[in-house]
Order: structure tokens, then C-alpha cells, then sequence
């Protein structure tokens, strides 16, 4: 389920802030957005597996922990990762 080093690298380059950023909140919840995507399409396959979907849960929280610290911290990257990512609607 984890996601591949090409398909991370690639997202960090589209939402890193500069060069040697890996950790800001908007890479962290682009990456979190992939993670929490993958694992809704591997639960239409296996409907029973209840130990990746707490994970899933964890996964959601988190994200929304970051999103509402962005938006505090900084209301335009966040409108910007909302309507990048296209959560919310």
C-alpha cells in the first residue's frame, strides 16, 4: 500500500516550498492524500480487512489536524492545497 520512492519524489517536488523541503505541512498532506487514496481503492477489493482501515482513520485525522494548522498558519497555501488536491467538494 505504501506509496512507491518515484511516485513520493514526485510529489514532493510539485508541493515542496523550496529545494531541500520534505516536512512542510503541504507536502505532508499531499502525501497523505495519496496514502488515504490508495487505501479507499484497496477496500473495494477487501471489504474486511479492518486493520488497514484504522490506519485509514489515522491517516484522515492527521490530515485534517494539518489542514486546520494551515489554515491557521497560513490561509492561502491552504485554499491553494485544498483546490490543488481537490478536497472538499
Amino acid at each position: 500500500m505504501a506509496l512507491l520512492k518515484e511516485e513520493k519524489n514526485k510529489i514532493v517536488k510539485k508541493f515542496q516550498n523550496s529545494d531541500t523541503d520534505t516536512g512542510s505541512p503541504e507536502v505532508q498532506i499531499a502525501l497523505l492524500t495519496e496514502n488515504i487514496n490508495k487505501l479507499q481503492s484497496h477496500f473495494s477489493i477487501h471489504k474486511k480487512d479492518h486493520h488497514s482501515r484504522t490506519g485509514l482513520i489515522r491517516m484522515v485525522n492527521l490530515r485534517r489536524k494539518l489542514l486546520a494548522y494551515l489554515k491557521r498558519k497560513n490561509p492561502e497555501s491552504h485554499k491553494n492545497i485544498i483546490n490543488s488536491l481537490k478536497l472538499r467538494g
